[in-house]
């Protein structure tokens, strides 16, 4: 194979290669706003049911569905104040618990809400 050959396909290669790389970045920045856009409506799903449990509640005692409805309830405040930490910047990863992030988003925090 003769030089000019060589060159023209690692130049063709890393053509290839950055298209790939900006088509990754496009595709991690729809995954983020999907993210995103999921934890919104499951937060605005839970207060919406809280909502109607309140309006439809009766002075009855709790059945032991109500009372895991409840528990569930509890958990998942603590799925949103970890996406409330994760927004302000810090990993809530098992890796990197607590530190702080870079601009980029953390795959294995964004494995945690999926």
């Amino acid at each position: 194979m003769n030089k000019k050959k060589i060159l023209d396909r690692f130049s063709n290669l890393e053509n290839q290669f950055q298209d790939l790389q900006q088509d990754f970045s496009l595709l991690k920045t729809d995954l983020v706003q999907l993210v995103e856009e999921n934890h919104q409506l499951a937060h605005e799903n839970h207060h919406l049911r809280q909502r109607l449990d309140d309006l439809t509640e009766v002075h009855e005692p709790k059945s032991k569905e109500q009372e895991q409805a409840v528990k569930k309830a509890a958990v998942g405040e603590g799925y949103d104040n970890l996406a409330r930490i994760y927004e302000e910047g810090f990993h809530i990863c098992h890796v990197y618990f607590g530190t702080p992030r870079e601009e980029e988003d953390c795959i294995f925090c964004l494995k945690f809400f999926g």
